[in-house]
């Protein structure tokens, strides 16, 4: 009777550690697929931040693709990166991208980008660009991206276009780029640190400058996740603060409401805040010398506007591409976008 219990009892344990056994191997498979299924997650995440739109005729592919970090984390990598817009005719290649995200979260990606990349355009537009580090941190929804962060150190840019035979460099020694959906609307946030251009058949180097922007598009929050199909045609937004610093005090400010109609052509109340009139005029005449007179008359315009002070607040106004200061003197015309 004995060992007629024992020899139940013993079978019962060896299915319950079957059972067990079995249980944990379907739930490593669950976990393995769940893994699986996150890296696409992660790879669909990291194109979307480079462009791609599907839905827009934007596509991207990455190359030589492979995953890492399994069991607790998604790893993957690409050993270039390509995204081509067949609409509009514009392509653009990056080199060894490296992307990371925790497998309990998968939709919040940090990655980086090796540098060169290359992007061309349909009208004859070459930009090839390096930079010492590139680091980037997003936040997905569904699809797409609700929020982005980058932050790009030694930047050098090179701009060529063979229908004009123009060409320019640009270097910025950091960059910081941020956009993020605020409901319906779309914040983007940009500062340039100590960036310097050069351009081709101009008689000087423009000034080292910092820019900062502060700008909120209306209504353009699917400009970020890829849902608006109808880009800055039509938008409207704030300018909350553009700043351009070259140094000693020379600061230029400008805020105000803005909207392209369906052609992109600009329209928008700005206004336009001058710190150190003077020594701005002194600046511009260095760097573009065959413009003295003109940049002497906007000087003395813009002081006696200031009751001869070197700070002064002017209105500038944009009227579909025309743009005007204190709504009566012309300055030229912008292009559309």
């Amino acid at each position: 009777m004995a060992a007629s219990s024992q020899s139940v009892a013993s079978g019962r344990g060896r299915r319950v550690w079957l059972i067990g056994l079995g249980l944990i191997v379907i739930l490593a498979g669950l976990y393995t697929g769940g893994w699986f299924y996150a890296t696409t997650i992660v790879k669909t995440t990291v194109l979307k931040a480079l462009g791609e739109q599907n839905a827009a005729g934007i596509s991207g592919e990455c190359s030589d693709m492979a995953f890492s970090g399994f069991p607790f984390s998604i790893g993957l990598s690409c050993a270039k990166v390509t995204v081509d817009d067949h609409v509009k005719g514009v392509s653009a290649s990056f080199d060894n991208l490296n992307a990371s995200a925790p497998v309990y979260q998968p939709n919040h990606v940090g990655w980086s980008l090796k540098s060169p990349a290359e992007l061309r355009t349909a009208q004859g537009l070459t930009v090839s660009a390096e930079w010492t580090d590139l680091q980037s941190n997003l936040v997905a929804k569904g699809r797409g991206v609700a929020q982005s962060e980058t932050v790009i150190d030694g930047l050098k840019a090179g701009i060529v276009s063979s229908f004009t035979g123009q060409s320019a460099d640009v270097t910025a020694a950091h960059t910081e780029m941020h956009a993020r959906q605020n409901g319906e609307d779309l914040e983007l946030a940009i500062g340039i640190e100590n960036a310097t251009a050069v351009i081709k058949n101009f008689p000087q180097t423009l000034p080292t400058a910092s820019t900062s922007a502060d700008i909120t598009l209306t209504g353009k929050a699917g400009l970020l996740d890829g849902s608006d199909g109808h880009g800055l045609y039509g938008a409207t937004g704030v300018l909350r603060q553009v700043v351009i610093d070259i140094g000693d005090g020379r600061i230029m400010t400008l805020t105000g409401p803005f909207n392209f109609d369906d052609q992109g052509f600009l329209s928008g109340q700005f206004k336009l805040e001058i710190n150190q009139i003077g020594p701005w005029g002194d600046s511009l005449k260095a760097t573009i010398p065959g413009a003295k007179n003109m940049i002497d008359t906007a000087t003395k315009l813009l002081k006696s506007l200031a009751a001869g002070g070197d700070k002064v607040s002017v209105d500038l106004t944009a009227d579909h591409g025309r743009l005007s200061l204190s709504g009566f003197i012309p300055l030229g015309k912008i292009p559309p976008i």
